[in-house]
C-alpha cells in the first residue's frame, strides 16, 4: 500500500502541513521534529510522489531528448552527458527516435511537448529553425546538439566542423599526402557542408586545387559507404589518403579496402571524424576528430536547465574537436 503525507502526520502526531514542510527540510520546523518525521517517513517506507510535486511546481521534472538513431555510438556519449547533468539536478530523461526524418522529428517533439516535458534537446537536428515558431508558441525550451538544418537557431551547442575539417585534411597533407579524397554524407547535412568546407580550406591553403572527382558520398553510416569505396578503389591513380565525415563512414571504408586487397595506412590512409569508442579498436586504430561528445550533452543540458529556471543563458556553444593520431594515416611512401 502506498504511504501518504496523510499516514506520516497521523504516526507523528502532527498536521499535515507540518510533515510537507520538514520533508522539503523547511526552516519553519524544529530539527527534532523534522528528524523525527523524516526517520517515520523512511520507516514506513514513503516515496515522494513526481505528479502531486509536478502539481505544486508546474514542473514535471523531466526532459526528452530527441536523437538520429541510439545504433550510433556518437549518440550514446553525448546522451550520457545529458544524463549526468540531468540526473545530479533530480530529472529523468525521455529518450525517443527520430530515424532522422524531419517530419517524425516534429511529430516526437510535438508529443514529448503533449507529455508536459519541462524542456527538449534534439541531437543532429534535421528541421533547426523551424522551431522558433514552435518556441513561441508553447514557452517550451528547445536546444539543438549538432544542427543539421542551415540557418540560425536560438540555442545550441554545435561543433565546429569547419576547423575540424581542416585540422583532420591539414594533417594529410603534412605527411606528404597531395591526392586527398573525401567521403560525406548525401544528405546535404550541414556538417558535410561544413566538413567539404574545411577539406577545400586545407586543400587551398596548402596550394593543391581542388579536384571533384576525388569527392563520394555514402550515408554516414558503416553500411552506407559501399558505392563510394567501390568508386575511390577503381580510380587510377588511387588516392594516397581519404578524409571522412565521419568514424562510421570510416569504419565501413577500412573493411573495403581490405577486402580490395589493399592495405591501411600503406596503400591508402585514412582519416575520420568524431572519435568514437571503437575507433582505438579498429585495425589499423583509426586516426580521427575527436568531438567531446559527453562535455556537448552536458553543456546541451546546462543550457537547457538554466532555460527552464527562466535564467539568462548563452544562445550558441560552439566546442573544438582535437585530433587524435593514431595508426591509419602514416607518411606518403
Amino acid at each position: 500500500m502506498t504511504v501518504s503525507i496523510k499516514d506520516i502526520a497521523k504516526a507523528a502526531g502532527v498536521s499535515h502541513p507540518t510533515v510537507s514542510r520538514a520533508l522539503a527540510n523547511s526552516p519553519l520546523v524544529s530539527p527534532e521534529t523534522a528528524q523525527r518525521i523524516r526517520r517515520l517517513a523512511e520507516e514506513m517506507g514513503y516515496a515522494p510522489s513526481a505528479i502531486a510535486r509536478g502539481l505544486v511546481t508546474k514542473r514535471t521534472h523531466t526532459i526528452g531528448l530527441v536523437v538520429t538513431t541510439i545504433a550510433d555510438p556518437f549518440i550514446a556519449e553525448v546522451v550520457s552527458g545529458v544524463e549526468e547533468v540531468a540526473l545530479n539536478r533530480g530529472y529523468s530523461v525521455f529518450l525517443a527516435n527520430s530515424n532522422a526524418v524531419p517530419e517524425r522529428e516534429m511529430t516526437v517533439v510535438r508529443t514529448l511537448r503533449e507529455r508536459r516535458v519541462d524542456g527538449i534537446i534534439v541531437l543532429a537536428s534535421r528541421v533547426g529553425g523551424l522551431y522558433m515558431p514552435l518556441l513561441e508558441q508553447s514557452r517550451v525550451p528547445i536546444v539543438l546538439i549538432n544542427n543539421q538544418h542551415q540557418g540560425p537557431y536560438v540555442y545550441s551547442v554545435s561543433i565546429d566542423s569547419v576547423t575540424g575539417a581542416v585540422e583532420a585534411t591539414k594533417h594529410l597533407i603534412k605527411l606528404g599526402h597531395r591526392r586527398i579524397a573525401y567521403i560525406g554524407d548525401r544528405y546535404g547535412v550541414q556538417s558535410d557542408v561544413d566538413r567539404l568546407a574545411g577539406y577545400k580550406r586545407a586543400l587551398g591553403e596548402a596550394g593543391i586545387e581542388f579536384d571533384s572527382s576525388l569527392v563520394f558520398y555514402g550515408d554516414g553510416k558503416a553500411s552506407g559507404v559501399g558505392e563510394a569505396a567501390r568508386q575511390l578503389l577503381s580510380l587510377n591513380p588511387l588516392p594516397s589518403a581519404v578524409f571522412c565525415y565521419n568514424d562510421m563512414t570510416a569504419l565501413g571504408l577500412l573493411q573495403l579496402i581490405k577486402q580490395a586487397g589493399k592495405r591501411v595506412p600503406q596503400d591508402i590512409s585514412v582519416v575520420g571524424f568524431d572519435d568514437i569508442f571503437l575507433a582505438s579498436y579498429t585495425d589499423p586504430p583509426l586516426t580521427t576528430i575527436a568531438q567531446p561528445k559527453h562535455e556537448m550533452g552536458r553543456r546541451a543540458m546546462e543550457m537547457l536547465l538554466a532555460l527552464i529556471s527562466k535564467e539568462q543563458s548563452v544562445t550558441n556553444i560552439t566546442v573544438q574537436g582535437r585530433l587524435v593520431v593514431r595508426q591509419s594515416a602514416a607518411p606518403l611512401g
